[in-house]
C-alpha cells in the first residue's frame, strides 16, 4: 500500500508538477486514511485497494466527522483520497474506482472582510509622506489595487506592456491563467 501512495506522489510531482506542499499535503492525507484502514482491519476488514469499495469510503468520511474535522478539511481529505483512487484505476490496480459516487462534502466560501474607508485612506497617504521612486511606485500600486480590486498577486506579476494608459485599462492574469482587462483610472 505504501508503495502504490509513493508512486501517486511521484506522479503528482513529476506529471503534475504540484508544489512541495501540496505534496505533504496528499502525503499525510493518504498516511491518515491508511492508518484508518489499517484500524478498520484490526476490526476484521480488509487492507487490500481491490477490496475497498464505496461503503469503505463513508466509513471514512464518518470517522473524520466524528473526530470533528472543520468541513474544508473532511473535504480536502476526501479529495485527495478521491484522486488517489482515480490514479489506481487510471494505473490498473483498481478495476472500478470505488469513490466515483461519493459526493464532496459541501464548503462554504468566507468573503474577505475589506477594510475600512478610513484605513484605505491612511494607507494612500502613507505614500505621501515620502518622495522616494519606491514612495511613488508604492503610491500607484495601492491606488491601483484599491481601484481595480485586482489581487495582490495579479499586481505583482504586471509587466509594464500590461498597462494601457491611453485605452484606459491594465491586463492581467488571475488565478488559472485568466485574462482579465481592467479599466484603470487617469
Amino acid at each position: 500500500m505504501k508503495e502504490d501512495i509513493k508512486k501517486f506522489l511521484d506522479y503528482l510531482k513529476v506529471e503534475k508538477g504540484f508544489s512541495e506542499n501540496t505534496i505533504l499535503a496528499y502525503e499525510n492525507d493518504l498516511n491518515q486514511f491508511t492508518g484508518f484502514l489499517e484500524e478498520s482491519a484490526k476490526a476484521g476488514a480488509t487492507t487490500s485497494w481491490t477490496a475497498f469499495d464505496r461503503q469503505s469510503i463513508l466509513s471514512y468520511l464518518t470517522n473524520l466527522k466524528e473526530r470533528r474535522y472543520a468541513a474544508t478539511t473532511v473535504a480536502r481529505k476526501v479529495a485527495a483520497v478521491k484522486s488517489f483512487f482515480n490514479f489506481l484505476a487510471a494505473e490498473g490496480l483498481v478495476k472500478d474506482n470505488p469513490t466515483r459516487d461519493v459526493p464532496s462534502p459541501r464548503v462554504g466560501r468566507a468573503l474577505p472582510k475589506p477594510i475600512s474607508i478610513t484605513q484605505a485612506r491612511q494607507l494612500l497617504e502613507e505614500t505621501e509622506k515620502r518622495v522616494t521612486p519606491e514612495a511613488k511606485r508604492d503610491k500607484a500600486m495601492l491606488h491601483l489595487l484599491y481601484a481595480s480590486g485586482m489581487r495582490v498577486s495579479e499586481l505583482v506579476s504586471l509587466n509594464l506592456n500590461d498597462i494601457d494608459t491611453g485605452g484606459g485599462y491594465v491586463r492581467c492574469f488571475g488565478k488559472g491563467g485568466k485574462e482579465r482587462l481592467i479599466p484603470i483610472h487617469s
